[in-house]
């Protein structure tokens, strides 16, 4: 990677201005200044600005975050915290969520920079499921889960939801998983039904479980098998 963008990326400037600044001699790479926005980095070389090391990004990174209330999962809003706050990563504005969460919802996010990766988990083409925990408003009709598996008619929506599979735990709280995430989808299937949701809690994407010791607010890396499970590689 030329130094320029490099620097650019980290300091979240133009690449104009990371020019400037690297020509004004505040740029070492492994001890030494360099003023040459071409110069090309390598992963061993150690990049300093201003004498703060700069660490260099080695390959896509995947994430699971506990998500708490109140927090939203776009990388930039003017009016609510977003879960960008939680990540204590280099560069943490360049990871997105893959497959987002409201405001109001808790639980599993998954955070990256592979587009592809998240691609795999949001796109309609590849079903891929996912589990909430579900709080209603009232207990849940004797019918719902038949309902639910032969699909239910959102408002204003052509077609019917894809077959959903419902777990009663209590006569107030269930278990759904669904494997296409229509706008706020959860809670309008249970309004189609006549209920209302009053809290809800991802627990699972794919194959990927939300982490029992991660506490709201924490987060730690993707194994390569949970990587994997979304069905491409680690690369």
């Amino acid at each position: 990677m030329r130094l320029d963008k490099f620097i650019a990326q980290q300091l979240s400037v133009s690449r104009a201005i990371a020019g400037r600044e690297i020509r004004a001699s505040r740029v070492t790479v492994d001890g030494d200044v360099v003023r040459d926005s071409a110069f090309k980095l390598l992963p061993a070389h150690e990049v300093e600005f201003d004498g703060n090391t700069l660490t260099q990004q080695l390959g896509p990174r995947y994430f699971m975050l506990n998500k708490p209330q109140g927090y939203v999962c776009s990388t930039d809003d003017p009016d609510h915290p977003t879960v960008l706050y939680f990540l204590d990563e280099p560069v943490a504005h360049k990871l997105h969520a893959a497959g987002r969460l409201d405001i109001d919802t808790t639980g599993l996010v998954l955070m990256t920079d592979d587009g592809q990766w998240s691609h795999r988990v949001t796109s309609p083409r590849h079903h891929c499921e996912k589990t909430y925990l579900v709080t209603l408003e009232s207990p849940v009709a004797d019918d719902t889960a038949a309902q639910f598996t032969h699909g239910v008619q959102l408002h204003n929506e052509k077609d019917l939801t894809k077959p959903a599979v419902l777990e009663v735990i209590t006569p107030t709280e269930v278990r759904l998983t669904i494997s296409e995430g229509r706008y706020h989808q959860v809670k309008r299937m249970f309004a189609a039904v006549g209920n209302r949701v009053v809290g809800l809690h991802r627990e699972r994407i794919g194959d990927i479980a939300l982490d029992a010791d991660l506490e709201p607010g924490e987060y730690r890396p993707l194994t390569e098998a949970e990587i994997a499970s979304i069905g491409m590689p680690p690369r």
